[in-house]
């Protein structure tokens, strides 16, 4: 069941999100793209639950063409503000505002949990042209690292990379089997930017006071006593970007 208190949560910190949440590799997002980028024409690409425009705007620095979709009015205004020259739609991804076969390829950056999927299946697969690519992505922790483990219990984050690759099988009749892409990565943080991101997760926006409190406090005595992280003033947090990427039939 979607909680969807959560998943609106995201635009009373918009522009924390847009500055702190980590970017995605360039060579994820051509592979996601299924090698569009060699193509004669810029791919039209659709980026649903655009957020703040962070996947959009890796799109456009592959030369393709962007079309933002995404429901937070905060979330669409900070996008606009990041992005000269783009605007998100007011849309969602159970009800896409563009045309039947409108997109080379439909894009989901950090959001395709919130999904109802059978809905949003069957819209992703109407705007996509036949042959058409739908790849939805996520940057997850890398909980190898004891310390990224440890800081996913305390914040209560529950994107990891196991969990993406064994709960999501396939993206129904319309689409040919899943292909998974792993690709590594490390965000360079101080430890103020690291609870800032922390305070940009839709646990953090949702909780009550006395949790936050709580997440905080643990937070820093973690940062403060752990022997990879203490006296340093930067941390890297490692990352593993995770491609479901299939074709529409």
């Amino acid at each position: 069941m979607v909680d969807h208190t959560q998943a609106l949560s995201f635009g009373a910190a918009a522009a924390d999100y847009d500055r702190f949440r980590p970017r995605y590799p360039e060579a994820a997002v051509r592979w996601a793209l299924d090698d569009m980028t060699g193509a004669d024409a810029p791919a039209r690409v659709v980026d649903l639950a655009a957020g703040t425009g962070i996947l959009s705007r890796a799109v456009l620095a592959l030369g393709h063409r962007v079309v933002p979709v995404e429901p937070d009015p905060g979330m669409r205004a900070q996008l606009a503000s990041a992005t000269p020259g783009t605007t998100a739609l007011a849309g969602s991804a159970e009800a896409v505002p563009l045309a039947d076969g409108a997109a080379d390829a439909v894009l989901v950056g950090q959001a395709y949990h919130w999904f109802d999927r059978e809905r949003a299946h069957a819209e992703i697969a109407r705007v996509l042209r036949p042959g058409g690519t739908f790849a939805p992505i996520w940057n997850t922790r890398d909980e190898r690292v004891e310390w990224v483990a440890e800081l996913g219990r305390i914040a209560h984050l529950g994107d990891n990379a196991g969990d993406v690759t064994e709960k999501y099988a396939d993206f129904g009749p319309e689409f040919e089997p899943i292909e998974v892409g792993h690709f590594a990565h490390v965000t360079t943080l101080t430890l103020d930017d690291l609870v800032a991101l922390i305070r940009t997760r839709s646990y953090w926006l949702t909780a009550p006071a006395e949790a936050r409190q709580l997440v905080e406090r643990e937070l820093r005595e973690l940062l403060a006593t752990h022997p990879e992280l203490a006296g340093r003033e930067t941390v890297e947090l490692p990352y593993r970007t995770i491609v479901l990427r299939s074709r529409r039939r």
